[in-house]
């Protein structure tokens, strides 16, 4: 029943995004890169395509270790954060500088270890915040960085100190809630932007 459970959650993370992404499919037209916003919702689900990748080299137990699909959910997380925070940008130095910060990220994983990664995928979302608040001004957005980054992170920062896999199964859908603000704020600037 556990593994059960534990599957569902990480496979509705995966299609959940993805489907956002098709649903986002030259919607969102009065955002300057509207074009870019589906790739991030389905990068965010190919994320988690990678992480139960991973999942199936340790019988589905969390292990905190670097690997090539650990490497691919890292990659992907950071270029689907990335691009749902250029969608909305219009200056060209801050795009690039984004651009930039997601190929150190996937690059330093794969150079050093996942921990470079993370210091830029914390600088990623942090632009990504700015970027959006500055744009949006909707106070649902703060969900995003409670599930997003504050409860995921408590999470995972539990299941690797205890090894309990309780935790393990509240990751996915706080992840899920996250991408699911970004997608209800979009919605809502339509009525706010247009």
């Amino acid at each position: 029943m556990f593994f059960l459970i534990l599957f569902f959650v990480h496979f509705q993370a995966v299609v959940i995004p993805i489907l956002l992404g098709i649903k986002s499919i030259n919607k969102f037209k009065h955002l300057k890169n509207n074009e870019l916003i589906p790739f991030g919702f389905i990068f965010l689900g190919l994320a988690s395509l990678s992480e139960m990748a991973d999942h199936t080299q340790t019988s589905w137990i969390y292990v905190d270790r670097s690997s090539l699909f650990n490497w691919l959910f890292y990659s992907f997380l950071s270029l689907g954060l990335t691009f749902l925070s250029i969608s909305v940008i219009k200056n060209k130095f801050i795009l690039g500088t984004n651009i930039l910060l997601s190929f150190c990220s996937i690059i330093s994983y794969y150079l050093f270890d996942k921990n470079f990664s993370l210091l830029f995928q914390v600088i990623i979302s942090i632009l990504l915040i700015i970027n959006w608040q500055r744009i949006f001004k909707d106070w649902l957005f703060i969900l995003y960085p409670i599930f997003g980054i504050i409860f995921t992170t408590l999470f995972g920062a539990n299941l690797s100190i205890s090894g309990n896999q309780f935790w393990h199964i509240l990751i996915g859908p706080s992840g899920t809630i996250s991408v699911l603000t970004f997608y209800l704020v979009l919605k809502r600037s339509i009525k706010k932007i247009t």
